[in-house]
């Protein structure tokens, strides 16, 4: 009578415990906490906006994440695999939308975003005040008021953004260095190059959908539901437009809570995928040998970990790889963190069809290379020699075609007294006497307001002011300027709000950009899962959990945090024009000179990436001297003198197998 329902518990354990299931749950977590991860970097340009700071700041809240992830990556990444893993990636989702949900929460606690305009919000005065006008009193000068701005710095509300952001990487830590490991641990070897394509596969999912809905976000405005939207003098191009950012917080939130249920079920150990229906293991030798494993875990959990680390530092494959990795993460993160900044400054379109455009254009090609890289190493069972020169040659082709992006340039947007005179002629640099010309000097115009009009000239002015206008005719968007002094032209001297669009021989320009994006996403990413494999089977399987955490924590260390800090101090360097806060005091930047910002934005990426080709060539050439476990490509003899070779050498102890140094069988590992 025991027997039959100890068959039918046991089967029903074993159907839902299968590596697949946990496969399948692994996945969401890799699209939920990519999701987040994309949408938050999508939306920092609104972010810069909605709190009024310098991409400087915006950098360091884009950083925070990466000093939560540097929190506890390593001893998550070693004693994680003492412990339930399933349970304690189910956490990291909990803790990932808590951390959405404060990063929204600012929203909630100001009150309405208040852009800049060329009258003084806490005035009464007309729409006249926005007009050339010779006897203008001071009062509708805006006068800094010094308690205003120490109220202002004081509720610094962008802190909890960072905050937020900081427990979000707290997490997302245990995902990736425990849910590779636990597939490593249970799945066949020639199957884990095609399981990590299809978690590649979800994390670039989870970003194609954080893009999409970034840009849905990023066309509602701000306090949609709470203000009239048709008297809004600002559109979805203006630098002073900021989205619905925090919407999409609470959906990423809501994402990663469900996606953290699955894994609250899944048990802490599988059998090994391929063996399970192959083994009779009655339940007391189970008991039994998991007992004895929980001893020998309890045993080793402090002791190894010094010479783990050791091991690791002395395998020059696996330290040399943390080197590459370093500067090409380095580099991929200046592009991302501010591409929908330049991208806007660079081809004079919205966020919202900067973000569509990224999603549309870079991330399926990204998504098929990873699913091709990882069938064509399970197909034709590529080796670490072979998966260095692929990742190597791929990586460098890519790399050379990047440089076909200094060709798709354009130029700043023409606003008199900022990039060109009052007459149309291009001036190089910022000149803060060359605001005032003859035709609006009599006009008491204010020099230090942002809220730009285009007149029928092409030109654009900083005000509606400073082009002279006299008239105005509508409201709101619609509002349009008359008898402006500073606009010559044939028309009749009319201005309308905004920027003047920038033509059409651009928005070519932008779609060779993106391009030129699919081909070299596709080819980078087909070296990805090569280039992954050649870490995975540098080190010992029993330092694989602490080598992939070991990994992850150099390149939070030396690239997420101080890249994207680094760089936007290097971005603010090329503002030419500052908004204003209420206060007085500068805000968030209007205008870059996009020469300079240029070429920032491409070439130090390109000097960093560059350098990284160096340690990856050592890294071929070292491949090359090896024998690895399982390959089978180089004569019997040659492999004992390897191992032979290797046995007279303490360092390179970290590319030997365990179960040979034991005395045991040797095994195939990942």
């Amino acid at each position: 009578m025991e027997e039959p329902r100890k068959i039918v518990a046991t089967h029903g354990v074993r159907c839902f415990s299968k590596i697949k299931m946990f496969l399948v749950a692994l996945t969401g977590a890799y699209l939920a906490k990519s999701l987040s991860g994309v949408y938050m970097s999508s939306m920092l340009t609104q972010i810069e906006r909605q709190f009024n700071i310098p991409a400087s700041i915006v950098g360091f809240i884009s950083g925070s994440f990466e000093i939560g992830n540097l929190l506890l990556i390593i001893f998550v990444s070693y004693f994680g695999t003492k412990l339930h893993r399933p349970i304690m990636i189910g956490v990291g989702c909990v803790v990932m939308g808590l951390g959405c949900f404060l990063i929204s929460l600012p929203h909630f606690l100001m009150g309405r975003y208040e852009y800049e305009k060329a009258i003084s919000p806490s005035s009464n005065l007309s729409s006249n005040s926005l007009l050339c006008s010779g006897n203008r009193t001071e009062t509708s000068m805006p006068t800094p008021d010094p308690a205003e701005c120490e109220k202002e710095i004081k509720s610094s509300m962008w802190i909890y953004v960072m905050v937020g952001n900081l427990i979000r990487g707290i997490g997302e830590t245990p995902i990736m260095p425990l849910g590779i490991s636990y597939i490593d641990d249970f799945a066949k070897s020639e199957n884990s190059p095609l399981y990590i394509g299809i978690l590649e596969t979800g994390k670039i999912l989870g970003p194609l959908i954080g893009l999409f809905l970034a840009s849905f976000c990023a066309t509602i405005y701000v306090d949609t539901g709470s203000v009239n939207t048709e008297d809004l003098t600002i559109t979805p191009t203006d630098t002073r437009w900021v989205g619905a950012w925090w919407v999409g917080f609470l959906i990423c939130a809501g994402v990663n809570i469900l996606i953290s249920i699955p894994f609250f079920f899944l048990p802490k150990t599988l059998p090994k995928n391929g063996l399970e229906d192959n083994m009779v293991v009655t339940k007391s030798d189970k008991e039994e040998k998991h007992q004895e494993k929980a001893k020998k875990e309890k045993r080793g959990l402090t002791k190894d970990f010094l010479p783990y680390m050791k091991s690791l530092s002395c395998n020059p494959i696996y330290m040399l790889f943390i080197l590459t990795s370093v500067l090409q993460i380095n580099g991929f993160i200046i592009l991302f963190t501010f591409m929908t900044k330049y991208l806007e400054q660079q081809y004079g379109k919205s966020t919202a069809e900067i973000i569509f455009l990224t999603g549309l254009y870079s991330f399926p090609p990204i998504c098929i290379g990873y699913l091709v890289g990882g069938l064509i190493m399970k197909k034709f069972k590529i080796t670490v020699k072979r998966a260095a020169y692929i990742a190597f040659c791929l990586s460098l082709t890519e790399y050379l075609l990047s440089f076909f992006n200094y060709m798709w340039t354009c130029d700043d947007f023409p606003v008199a007294g900022l990039t060109t005179s009052y007459e149309g002629i291009q001036q190089p640099l910022y000149m803060e006497n060359q605001f005032l010309d003859d035709c609006n000097t009599r006009c008491n115009c204010l020099t230090k307001t942002w809220d730009p009009v285009c007149g029928d000239n092409g030109l654009a002015y900083m005000s509606p002011c400073l082009a002279g206008c006299e008239k105005s005719v509508g409201t709101g968007i619609n509002t349009v300027f008359h008898n402006c002094s500073c606009i010559w032209s044939s028309g009749n001297s009319s201005a309308v709000l905004g920027l003047c669009k920038k033509g059409p021989d651009c928005t070519i320009k932008l779609q060779y950009y993106f391009i030129m994006s699919v081909i070299g996403c596709f080819i980078y990413s087909l070296a990805a899962i090569p280039g992954y494999m050649v870490l995975l089977r540098c080190i010992k399987s029993e330092e694989k959990s602490l080598g992939v955490g070991l990994h992850a924590f150099c390149i939070r260390v030396f690239a997420g945090i101080p890249a994207p800090v680094y760089f936007g101090a290097l971005i603010d360097r090329t503002c030419l024009y500052w908004g204003t806060q209420k206060c007085g005091e500068p805000g968030a930047c209007r205008m870059y000179d996009i020469h300079n910002f240029r070429r920032i934005y491409l070439g130090v990426p390109a000097a960093l990436r560059g350098s990284s080709y160096l340690p990856a060539f050592f890294i071929v050439l070292l491949v090359r001297k090896l024998q690895f476990p399982g390959e089978v490509d180089s004569p019997k003899p040659k492999v004992a003198k390897v191992k032979l070779t290797e046995k007279e050498s303490e360092c390179m102890v970290a590319l030997r197998s365990p179960e040979f140094e034991n005395g045991k069988e040797l095994k195939t590992k990942l």
